[in-house]
């Protein structure tokens, strides 16, 4: 069985409350993963480690960024097992529909490093003769990133790759269907050395899903 905390400001942590919740395979209806059951409280903290790790990973310039996502990716695909299994256990799907969604999440990682270096600005028209008016694109700050169940890796990773290299730092709300799954898409981000913060992951119990969310 898996035991998930929650990530905030690189660090595995239990619940304010310690409160958890169950996930059980919907097809054999075995216990497969107890997580943390996240409250508002602790989405409030997600979002201030987040904030106070933006500055740093903001500052990161493009060719690092770059490195650490594909890093991500590396580790992603090497991981390949431990996410196709938890894809199986907490959805009742295929493992080879978990491994799909890895190599194409992967890809998504790799796509997301390759634009850290063509995020431009633009010349704007002026009305004022001789004047040089530009627009200078910067990162926005913190991004809440809610993923879903079916398409796990996909769409989590869809929800977090591009806000990172575009030098913003993520929260991930975790489905409550595969907190698990998640969870694993927050721990190899952290392991490619992003940095303490810029990437947290919550899980929660759906009766509280509203509040944290």
């Amino acid at each position: 069985m898996n035991d998930v905390k929650l990530l905030i400001g690189g660090r595995e942590i239990s619940a304010k409350s310690g409160a958890v919740f169950e996930r059980r395979n919907p097809v054999s209806g075995e216990l497969v993963t107890r997580a943390a059951a996240a409250a508002a409280a602790d989405a409030l903290a997600a979002v201030d480690a987040a904030a106070a790790a933006f500055p740093a990973w903001s500052g990161v310039g493009p060719s690092a960024r770059r490195a650490k996502l594909n890093k991500a990716a590396d580790l992603m695909e090497a991981r390949a097992g431990d996410f196709a299994a938890a894809v199986r256990d907490e959805t009742g799907s295929t493992a080879g529909w978990g491994q799909f969604n890895v190599h194409l999440a992967a890809g998504m990682l790799r796509e997301a490093a390759s634009m850290t270096s063509q995020v431009g600005g633009e010349v704007i028209p002026s009305d004022v003769p001789g004047s040089l008016a530009m627009g200078y694109r910067q990162p926005a700050g913190v991004v809440y990133g809610i993923a879903p169940w079916n398409a796990p890796i996909v769409l989590g990773v869809r929800a977090v790759a591009m806000p990172l290299a575009c030098g913003n730092t993520v929260v991930l709300k975790s489905s409550e269907v595969c907190p698990k799954t998640h969870a694993l898409i927050g721990a190899v981000l952290a392991e490619a050395g992003l940095g303490d913060g810029v990437i947290n992951v919550i899980s929660a119990d759906v009766k509280d899903a509203e509040a944290v969310s």
